[in-house]
């Protein structure tokens, strides 16, 4: 994990974070006569498979639905968004507090930053200001021109270094990335301008989208003074956006221009932070973390603490306690008139649920069906599961978790109705994809199992292996020729697309 965190902090140089400036002309796009649209996406994708790959990746459907629905919420209201352009948002497993933004759109946030984040605008300003940095086509902007190829070659030298020692952990590569991490930064001076404009439109997106924009400069201020008093330096974050007292100053000062505004923080805010805690460390050290602040009434929401504390007990593989606070969790939500818009009891009626409060009741409800079932209580789990579902059709971790235990407890062929009954309104879906090969697996369908691993290998972006599993799948031919040419076809689409792919290259 340490070898890819290195890879990223050198990416992370590219685009700082810094401060607002309102008095900026416009930089105009210089971009397009150096890198396309088309791309910038596929250096994007170049890089998401590598960091999908690494285990601190959080493949976690929640998380990272709570991420894109912020996300979506600040681009929605962003006047310098391109036609086609997208974005992904994504999480890491990562104890320090950083955040970047990668070509094509994608934006990662480590687990770290949206511990430290103290409100939902805290998160959102960091998020903005990143978006800000993507609508502006920085990261373009900077390899525009003959006097920044060799910014060029050093990032690729560098990638290349880095990766090569995933291989060959003693390859000694940290004196390398520190001696080129310190090139690069020296050569990226110039992008004062491109900061400046990312904190104007930032602070803008921040605002328009309702959040509180003193969450931005108070994020900042606690991070800055927390690297005056630390001993191995300023968090990772300042190390890769450098801040000022006076960038800090002009967020303030632009923030107290506007009219005061009470923000509450969104109830899915609060359950993702203390879903990332039951996480952290000794599963045994984080329940008794979890108790203490309990004990004490030290949270911000006690149904986010207890819901965290539950998932820390299933870490620990305490069942039984879990099932007990998970009684607890749902006579805070039927005494609380403030998240009564959750549900009454998880194996009984269900009420009137406002949208937005639909992924906490999901997030709920998920973790009940998993404490069910932890607990052997199949016949519950399996009534918890289909209640939610008509509430919460949508929700993945739903999904994925109901046809998991339908796989496990009814057979593979009750799996595979729901997941190919899912798959008409989820497409391309590699966690769908993941539990159809299991089921066609233990059926003995060895063309659709191979079918299925090809699909995997497509949205893994490993598309040579993509092909093999194709036309292993072909020596499975079994007659049925609705699935011997839908397995055809699309070997022949992908050999095509492959083709097409290395000759633009």
């Amino acid at each position: 994990m340490k070898k890819y965190y290195r890879f990223i902090f050198i990416l992370v140089l590219l685009l700082p974070i810094t401060t607002i400036a309102d008095d900026l002309p416009e930089l105009g796009d210089v971009s397009q006569a150096t890198i396309t649209p088309r791309q910038e996406k596929q250096l994007g994708y170049q890089i998401m498979r590598q960091i999908r790959a690494d285990p601190s990746f959080l493949d976690d459907p929640e998380i990272t639905s709570y991420l894109n629905n912020l996300g979506r919420r600040l681009v929605s209201t962003s006047n310098e968004t391109q036609p086609g352009q997208s974005f992904e948002f994504f999480a890491l497993q990562d104890p320090t507090i950083n955040a970047f933004a990668l070509p094509g759109g994608f934006m990662g946030f480590n687990s770290g930053l949206i511990i430290a984040a103290q409100s939902e605008s805290e998160l959102a300003g960091v998020m903005a200001h990143e978006i800000a940095h993507v609508t502006q086509k920085h990261l373009a902007r900077m390899i525009a021109g003959q006097q920044h190829l060799g910014l060029i070659s050093t990032i690729a030298g560098l990638a290349i270094a880095i990766l090569a020692s995933r291989s060959n952990p003693h390859a000694g590569q940290a004196a390398i990335v520190a001696s080129q991490a310190a090139a690069i930064q020296s050569r990226l001076n110039f992008t004062r301008k491109h900061e400046k404009e990312a904190d104007r439109i930032g602070f803008n997106i921040l605002h328009r989208a309702g959040f509180d924009p003193h969450g931005m400069s108070a994020f900042f201020e606690r991070l800055q003074l927390a690297g005056r008093y630390r001993e191995n330096g300023a968090p990772s974050y300042l190390r890769t956006h450098p801040l000022t007292y006076e960038r800090i100053a002009d967020i303030e000062s632009r923030t107290r221009e506007l009219p005061y505004r009470q923000i509450p923080d969104s109830i899915d805010f609060h359950l993702i932070r203390a879903k990332l805690k039951a996480a952290l460390g000794n599963s045994t050290d984080t329940v008794a973390q979890f108790d203490s602040r309990i004990h004490d009434k030290r949270y911000s929401n006690e149904l986010a603490e207890r819901y965290g504390l539950i998932y820390a007990l299933l870490r620990d593989k305490r069942f039984k306690r879990a099932e007990k606070e998970l009684e607890n969790l749902y006579q805070k939500i039927q005494s609380d008139p403030t998240i009564k818009n959750l549900h009454n009891h998880p194996l009984g009626d269900l009420i009137l649920i406002e949208s937005d409060y639909l992924q906490s009741g999901a997030m709920i409800d998920t973790l009940a069906a998993r404490v069910k079932l932890a607990n052997k209580q199949i016949p519950d789990a399996f009534k918890l599961y289909q209640a939610a579902l008509k509430s919460y059709p949508q929700h993945r971790a739903l999904i994925y978790d109901y046809a998991a235990a339908l796989l496990s407890h009814q057979g593979p062929q009750a799996a595979l109705n729901f997941i190919n009954k899912q798959s008409q309104v989820i497409h391309d879906d590699i966690h769908l994809y993941r539990l159809e090969a299991q089921c066609h697996a233990a059926l003995g369908n060895h063309m659709l199992k191979h079918r299925a691993q090809a699909e995997i290998y497509i949205q893994e972006g490993k598309l040579h292996a993509a092909v093999e599993q194709l036309e292993v799948a072909l020596r499975y031919s079994n007659g049925n020729f609705y699935q011997l040419s839908s397995v055809e076809a699309r070997l022949r689409q992908l050999k095509e697309f492959i083709a097409s792919f290395e000759e633009e290259s």
